[in-house]
């Protein structure tokens, strides 16, 4: 499975934190890098192509030294998502802020590590789509997907 994400990185003075990320780096566990989006506010934003290159982005991100760690704010989009997933750091880590109607459903989990783990799909709940047999709320799969 491929699936397309996007992930911005909104930060305030962080700029000399985030320009390390803006080039490639293959000693990182994630691959890729990050383009400044040239907002007064401080934005970057990256896509990942395939799952298992994005693994440990968020450890990565919450461990940088941020001038303001209450104001880093990072969203995620995954294709098959219904909008951004909103992550800030809360007691020094990057947690997933709960968005009013919507939810995180998860896939069971596969059977082998040969597939990457599935951060899940965000679906609005408002809507008339109706959530898979077999999904749950609860993660079903125990490695970080990001």
């Amino acid at each position: 499975m491929s699936r397309i994400a996007q992930v911005m990185v909104l930060a305030t003075y962080a700029d000399e934190v985030m320009e390390p990320l803006t080039r490639f780096d293959e000693s990182r566990s994630w691959a890729g890098k990050f383009e400044p989006l040239g907002l007064f506010v401080g934005g970057w934003v990256m896509e990942f192509y395939r799952q298992y290159t994005r693994s440990g982005l968020l450890k990565h991100l919450e461990s940088l030294p941020w001038p303001n760690p209450e104001q880093v704010q990072v969203l995620i989009h995954d294709e098959e998502d219904d909008c951004f997933g909103l992550w800030m750091i809360y007691d020094g880590a990057l947690v997933e802020v709960p968005l009013p109607r919507v939810q995180r459903f998860h896939a069971p989990a596969p059977t082998s590590d040969e597939f990457s783990p599935s951060p899940g799909y965000l679906w609005r709940t408002d809507g008339k789509a109706k959530v898979p047999a077999g999904f749950s709320t609860e993660p079903q799969d125990p490695r970080p997907a990001w």
